[in-house]
């Protein structure tokens, strides 16, 4: 049974995964339905964290809309996550940034690798 799983969820992974870490900066291209018509949308914000593996992991991105914090969980492989777009690194000693959360304006940055 559980080789059947791991077959099917084989088939879904998608071949070119684009790189990031936590901190970084990214734009996620989502697919939206509306009705019976679909576009893209993108949602920019910091990596909160990135869990799971293999077909399972998920990310979480963070951004600050008109004073308030919204976070956004994808899945990594999904057909609705068109691309991902890697606009700034970011250096972090943690895995997971949830102290962003309770931070405002200049203190919830994340420092930037100059490469």
């Amino acid at each position: 049974m559980n080789d059947i799983i791991k077959s099917i969820e084989a088939e879904q992974l998608k071949e070119n995964v684009d790189q990031f870490n936590v901190g970084d900066t990214v734009k996620v291209y989502g697919k939206i339905k509306e009705g019976n018509r679909e576009r893209i949308q993108v949602f920019e914000g910091i990596v909160v964290k990135r869990q799971g593996g293999s077909s399972r992991e998920t990310f979480t991105v963070r951004k600050t809309s008109n004073g308030i914090g919204v976070e956004k969980t994808w899945p990594l492989h999904s057909p609705n996550v068109e691309k991902i777009e890697v606009v700034r690194r970011g250096k972090v000693r943690r895995a997971k940034l949830n102290y962003l959360k309770g931070r405002v304006g200049k203190r919830a940055k994340v420092k930037e690798v100059i490469r």
